[in-house]
């Protein structure tokens, strides 16, 4: 049996590394947990965890020399995702906690999320909302389903295309992200069963097509 894609887990202090990793080896991948910008761009494909600040975030990443590293593997086409925390780093901004500078890999803001009265953070299985096409989505039923999430701030896509996907909780919002080849959800796959197993088991695949074909994947805009 041929190895898996090797996928980079960005170790920056904050986040469920070890669980990420071993969801990932379960669906076929060969994951290394590293702060090491080389290791990092050698990569077949990069994922970002992450739980807690973004601010605090952002500190950590930019201690490892890790921004410019992440910023140059996304534009060279190559697949990353970003999980929780780590999918909010891809936007501009944040405002949480007095505010800060995030990646700036996909337009737009990450805001508080608009509750209309229910309990902060949002913690549970939550259903979601297919609204495009996406590689990620694709073995997934067409309406949606269910996934697990944390989280108290939501992205503000600038680009509308770049949403894949919603769910709600008060208000609606984004829950799925994409631009060309870098992909974020705000729930965690690591934690949502056999349906975010298979998520994952995609974006492995994307990985691996890259190793077989080793050109930019195409924009996922409609």
């Amino acid at each position: 049996m041929s190895e898996g894609p090797a996928i980079a887990v960005v170790d920056y202090g904050m986040g469920n590394r070890r669980s990420v990793q071993k969801a990932l080896e379960h669906v076929g991948a060969r994951v290394q947990i590293t702060s090491d910008p080389d290791q990092i761009g050698g990569a077949d494909g990069v994922v970002v965890p992450g739980v807690g600040a973004f601010p605090l975030a952002v500190q950590n990443l930019a201690a490892r020399g890790l921004m410019d590293t992440l910023r140059g593997y996304a534009g060279e086409g190559r697949p990353l995702l970003g999980i929780c925390l780590g999918m909010q780093l891809l936007f501009e901004r944040t405002e949480e906690l007095g505010g800060a500078e995030g990646l700036g890999l996909i337009g737009g803001s990450v805001t508080a999320l608009d509750t209309r009265g229910l309990r902060v953070p949002h913690i549970g299985w939550n259903e979601v909302r297919f609204e495009r096409s996406s590689p990620l989505t694709a073995c997934l039923p067409d309406a949606g389903c269910a996934f697990y999430h944390v989280h108290s701030f939501a992205v503000r896509p600038a680009d509308d295309r770049n949403v894949v996907a919603t769910t709600t909780y008060g208000e609606s919002f984004a829950t799925i992200v994409a631009r060309d080849s870098i992909h974020g959800v705000q729930f965690h796959p690591e934690k949502s069963s056999a349906d975010g197993l298979r998520m994952l088991e995609a974006f492995v695949a994307l990985c691996g097509a890259r190793v077989a074909a080793p050109t930019p994947v195409s924009s996922l805009r409609a």
